[in-house]
């Protein structure tokens, strides 16, 4: 009851002076409004990064040759020399080849879904008459499209049989039609086109038409009409003809979506390769990442920078706590003559120091709900600008309602412990 009665006199003491409890807890609303909006947006942004990584295939696991570390010095041309002074360049023997791939299914086959393969080409342009568009043309299998998004529009995407057979066929995307073939994806269909590399010409057939899709945020210095687009052939077709080394660098493996960890999985297809086809290899081994990992590097990257931020901000409780004391030694001053008589009439010490650490925990809590809708709110208005949807963490809202509870009773225990101090007949003596 004690308890309830001091909650009741801080209320009614907060009302008969509104203009300076609201200075008072300005403070307190800043700096509790200023963590809550930077951890909001934080929450919004790592959400944001999560969704967008795992659209782009959180069971993939890319296994790809890594340098072997070794004490010595790595140039900037990637060239490395250790202590033997021995340049390191890849090999076709260091390259992982499909054999590898095809034991790597047999051994891990209720894992394995399937394997996706992609080796750039180069960019040139497709050109037909007098009109030309730009295209970034990669090698790929059929697994490409179970470990990536695209989009069909029309026609088909690249069979098993296009790369078993080497074909001369290609897949391009709605922007070259649109350039080359004004729009019309159907009649592009069976069309010979003629991609220019490196100033030498290759003839393919259309057999698909994917959807061009750009990032809201993704930024380019081309025009929309002269943006390079991906164009995607048999990853065979793409060898044979540029005459590229055997093997591959990486590979990505969609993994059955059953699977219970992919990050187990990545480490067992780790250590089983370089047991299996690395082991005497001197200069490279085979290392594995999934998106999970990419994911989490990223938003700790954003979590650290928040907190540091938001610790920042909250340097401004510092102040606001300052003020409460200030208000409360001003408030003890008035009610001189109000704590004497109490004490007078039996009133103990701690009662006094209770009703005033009270009051200011009161203060500090008002103020720190006003700063969490303050927060919010801001923090909303810029997760919005940004295109992310708002999402305030409930950890930030608990330990901002707690801190604020905190700050009350540390910087309200010097003025009620000086309070519960005070001689009762100097205090009823006061003017």
């Amino acid at each position: 009851m004690l308890i309830l009665e001091n909650i009741r006199l801080a209320l009614g003491g907060l009302r008969n002076n509104k203009m300076r409890a609201l200075l008072t807890m300005l403070g307190i609303i800043i700096g509790i409004g200023s963590v809550i909006a930077i951890m909001t947006v934080s929450a919004s942004l790592t959400s944001s990064i999560t969704d967008t990584f795992a659209g782009l295939g959180a069971n993939n696991v890319t296994a790809g040759l890594q340098q072997q570390s070794e004490e010595g010095e790595t140039r900037s041309n990637g060239m490395k020399f250790g202590a033997s002074n021995r340049q390191i360049y890849m090999e076709e023997d260091d390259r992982i080849t499909d054999s590898m791939i095809e034991q790597v299914k047999t051994k891990f086959s209720t894992e394995v879904e399937s394997i996706s393969l992609e080796e750039s080409v180069g960019t040139g342009t497709v050109q037909s008459k007098e009109e030309t568009a730009n295209v970034s043309v990669s090698g790929i299998n059929r697994g490409y499209y179970d470990a990536n998004e695209v989009s069909l529009v029309a026609g088909r995407c690249l069979t098993e049989a296009d790369v078993t057979g080497n074909k001369s066929v290609i897949m391009i995307s709605d922007q070259v039609v649109e350039k080359m073939f004004d729009g019309d994806a159907q009649s592009s269909l069976g069309q010979r086109i003629t991609v220019d590399i490196n100033n030498r010409y290759y003839g393919f057939y259309v057999v698909g038409v994917y959807r061009y899709e750009t990032e809201a945020d993704t930024f380019t210095q081309d025009s929309e009409e002269d943006v390079t687009t991906a164009a995607y052939i048999p990853i065979t077709t793409g060898k044979e003809l540029f005459h590229t080394d055997e093997g591959y660098e990486r590979f990505t493996v969609v993994t059955n979506p059953q699977l219970d960890s992919v990050e187990d999985f990545a480490e067992q297809l780790k250590k089983y390769m370089n047991q299996e086809f690395y082991r005497g290899n001197e200069d490279y081994q085979i290392n594995t990442m999934t998106m999970s990992t990419v994911t989490d590097s990223m938003n700790d990257m954003v979590q650290t920078a928040s907190v540091a931020i938001a610790f920042i901000a909250g340097i401004s409780l510092l102040v606001g706590g300052i003020g409460v004391m200030n208000i409360m030694l001003v408030s003890i001053t008035e009610r001189t003559r109000e704590i004497g008589t109490r004490k007078a009439l039996g009133a103990k010490n701690s009662y006094i120091r209770l009703q005033f650490i009270t009051e200011s925990v009161i203060l500090c809590l008002i103020g720190g709900i006003l700063g969490i809708l303050l927060g919010f709110a801001l923090g909303a208005a810029a997760a919005a600008m940004l295109g992310y949807s708002a999402a305030a963490p409930l950890s930030a809202i608990v330990g901002s309602v707690l801190f604020s509870m905190v700050i009350g009773v540390f910087f309200g225990y010097y003025p009620a412990n000086r309070a519960a101090k005070l001689d009762p007949i100097e205090a009823l003596r006061y003017e």
